[in-house]
Formats: C-alpha cells, sequence, structure tokens
C-alpha cells in the first residue's frame, strides 16, 4: 500500500470543497454530513486553504468564537503543504508525519483533486494511538525548552 501512487488510495468520496468565505458552522456541518475531517477551502478552483476539525476545535470554539460568524478564510491554515498524486503513499505519510498533520491535499495542475489522510493507511484506533503518542511527545519536548 505504501508504494502505491497516492491516485490510487486517495479519498475521493470524502473531499470536500468550499469557499473562503464559507461559515465555519456550515463547513463543520458539511464535514459531519460527509463524515470528513477537513475541507479544502478554493478560490477560482485554486486550493487557498485547508480547514480540519483541530482547526474548528482550536482556532474557533477553544477561543469562544462564533462558528456562524466565523468564516473559513479567518480558521483556515492557509497555502498549505501538497502533494502531487503521482508520488507514492509512503512519501505522503512522511510528509504528515514531518509536519504533524493528518491531512494532505493532494493538487494537480494547481487543482485540488482529492486529500489523504492518516486514515486512509491507520485503523481509527492506532490513528488514535499515534496522535496521543505525538501529543505526549509535544509536551515532553515542551518542557525542555
Amino acid at each position: 500500500m505504501f508504494n502505491q501512487p497516492i491516485r490510487a488510495v486517495m479519498d475521493r468520496e470524502k473531499f470536500i470543497t468550499a469557499p473562503a468565505g464559507e461559515s465555519v458552522f456550515r463547513a463543520c456541518s458539511r464535514m459531519a454530513k460527509e463524515g470528513a475531517g477537513a475541507v479544502l477551502v478554493v478560490q477560482d478552483d485554486r486550493l487557498v486553504g485547508i480547514f480540519t476539525e483541530r482547526d474548528a476545535v482550536f482556532r474557533v470554539i477553544a477561543q469562544g468564537r462564533d462558528p456562524d460568524a466565523t468564516l473559513l478564510s479567518e480558521a483556515m491554515t492557509p497555502s498549505p503543504k501538497t502533494i502531487d498524486p503521482n508520488h507514492s503513499f509512503g512519501h505522503a505519510l512522511t510528509i504528515m508525519h514531518k509536519y504533524g498533520f493528518r491531512h494532505l491535499p493532494v493538487v494537480e495542475n494547481g487543482k485540488p483533486i482529492g486529500i489523504v489522510s492518516a486514515r486512509n493507511a491507520l485503523d481509527p484506533e492506532l490513528e488514535e494511538f499515534v496522535s496521543e503518542a505525538r501529543r505526549r511527545e509535544s509536551f515532553r519536548d515542551e518542557g525542555k525548552h
């Protein structure tokens, strides 16, 4: 599986796009309905950002912001790292691990065509285990500074 091209393993069904002016509430409602963990934010068919369930928690809810009044452009990660669909899935996992994120937009000719996530490779329970291990590691690292 790790040597397969991303094109063969990426999520096409759970691939959601939205304009930067969409509310966080609407985007989260769509994510819940589709069972997706992220929304690719687009402008003129080009990727301008990514909004994930973690963004909803850390950048909106934890800060006491109103999801109806907060736009994706205010809570998204702008200009996210991307990957070409012809790279291997193992390469995508390496990028996600290196930068500490779980969703990686797949872009071809400047346009988003899908998304890969840690869930593509891991059982959901194992993904939670890996996520918890990373969280604990970051707390340990913070204590060293």
